[in-house]
């Protein structure tokens, strides 16, 4: 990237402050076959899971819309790791080869906002469904912003039941929310990047990131115990679901590099880390 190029970065970033931050039928299961006796109406007698759905929606946040991967301030679905369609990226969907996609992902999105893209992307009735989600719960300009643990719970609980009602044979891949902290630690070194989180870029974890006062150590330890405690409620919820796979926290604890980062905010995934993303997801949808 040109030195210009990078100069406009940091001065958009400056007004904008990245607002997308703060506050992207399964054949294995009939109707026949299926019953709604729990909390999510899920299908009962633990149906198959399809590994080669023909169909997906992806809801969430900027993430799913590949926000700052090709443009500043920009989403850029083609690259998204759930939808995606350009080939260096292989997505989800180009991996599966699936016929139909759509990309209900809203950038910015918190958690209380997904039982709306829910019901849009279930009309769709897609065979498969990725939810990720719950970065911006966290990435609030002070931690006592963040969101509640059992707020968040109930308004991914709603999510699925959304799912559910509208949807009942589509199959739900979750994703863990990815670790801030190592984010963090990833661009901390780099000064541009330093310089455009003072501009808004997840507050709660990044501002003063250069600075190691108890005080800032304290701050980004309350964030990362709450992503932890936000990745246990998508695990819990999940498994009340016989047609959900969470993905064990392996999006968590991907060590994403400064390379896998957008090259205008070091926050969001660049092309190549949306590309690890598809990799861990299809990991997930593919096991048997």
């Amino acid at each position: 990237m040109s030195a210009s190029r990078r100069t406009l970065a940091i001065l958009i970033a400056s007004v904008a402050a990245v607002s997308a931050c703060s506050s992207p039928v399964s054949p294995s299961a009939t109707g026949e076959d299926a019953g709604e006796d729990s909390r999510h109406g899920e299908l009962t007698g633990a149906p198959d899971w399809n590994t080669a759905p023909t169909s997906i929606a992806a809801i969430g946040d900027s993430i799913s819309t590949g926000f700052d991967a090709c443009d500043v301030l920009a989403d850029c679905p083609e690259v998204s790791w759930a939808t995606g369609t350009e080939a260096d990226v292989e997505s989800l969907a180009s991996r599966l080869g699936v016929e139909e996609s759509w990309n209900e992902a809203v950038a910015g999105a918190l958690m209380a906002e997904l039982p709306a893209q829910a019901e849009q992307a279930a009309a769709w009735e897609p065979e498969l469904m990725t939810v990720m989600a719950g970065a911006n719960d966290a990435c609030v300009r002070d931690i006592e912003l963040m969101t509640e643990v059992d707020a968040f719970r109930e308004d991914f609980d709603e999510t699925l039941s959304v799912i559910r009602e509208n949807a009942p044979n589509t199959q739900i891949f979750v994703a863990s929310i990815p670790d801030l902290k190592r984010l963090w630690e990833a661009g901390r070194e780099n000064s541009a990047a330093r310089m455009v989180w003072q501009f808004g870029v997840c507050p709660s974890m990044l501002k003063d990131a250069a600075s190691d006062a108890p005080d800032a150590q304290e701050r980004r330890d309350a964030v990362e115990a709450r992503v932890d405690e936000f990745n246990e409620v998508l695990r819990e919820v999940c498994a009340e679901d016989d047609n959900c796979r969470f993905d064990d926290g392996a999006i968590n604890d991907y060590p994403f590099t400064e390379d896998e980062l957008s090259d205008w905010d070091w926050f969001h995934p660049s092309r190549a880390g949306q590309r690890v993303l598809a990799e861990l997801a299809y990991e997930v949808v593919t096991r048997d």
